[in-house]
């Protein structure tokens, strides 16, 4: 019997991975065209910010950080949603801005990798 999710509908979420792919699979409902589609506007949503939040006054970025956060939580990008919530509480702080680089980086590679 084949599942359509691994480990079958008792998966618990992976925060090993960049991007939770059971929580990604809850939210549009196992639709692998829609997972695709919404990892997409994520990937290309992450690039953007991460050229503007490096560069930003602390109000857009706690803004950019708030949006990001949001947008990484629905997801299942939980390390991004984490450090985006960092940059929000500490917009000036240069590690954080660092690792969330780091962060993007590892996502956008992820989803290449998976969406082949």
């Amino acid at each position: 019997m084949a599942f359509s999710m691994p480990g079958g509908e008792a998966s618990v979420p992976a925060r090993g991975r960049p991007i939770d792919l059971v929580h990604l699979a809850r939210q549009t409902m196992g639709d692998r065209a829609l997972e695709q589609e919404v990892l997409g506007l994520f990937v290309h949503q992450t690039q953007q910010v991460r050229e503007r939040i490096a560069h930003a006054e602390p109000e857009e970025c706690r803004q950019l950080a708030h949006g990001l956060r949001g947008a990484a939580s629905g997801v299942g990008a939980f390390a991004i949603a984490e450090c985006a919530a960092a940059i929000e509480a500490e917009p000036n702080d240069p590690q954080a801005k660092r690792k969330l680089t780091k962060l993007i980086d590892e996502a956008r590679d992820f989803v290449a990798a998976i969406c082949r």
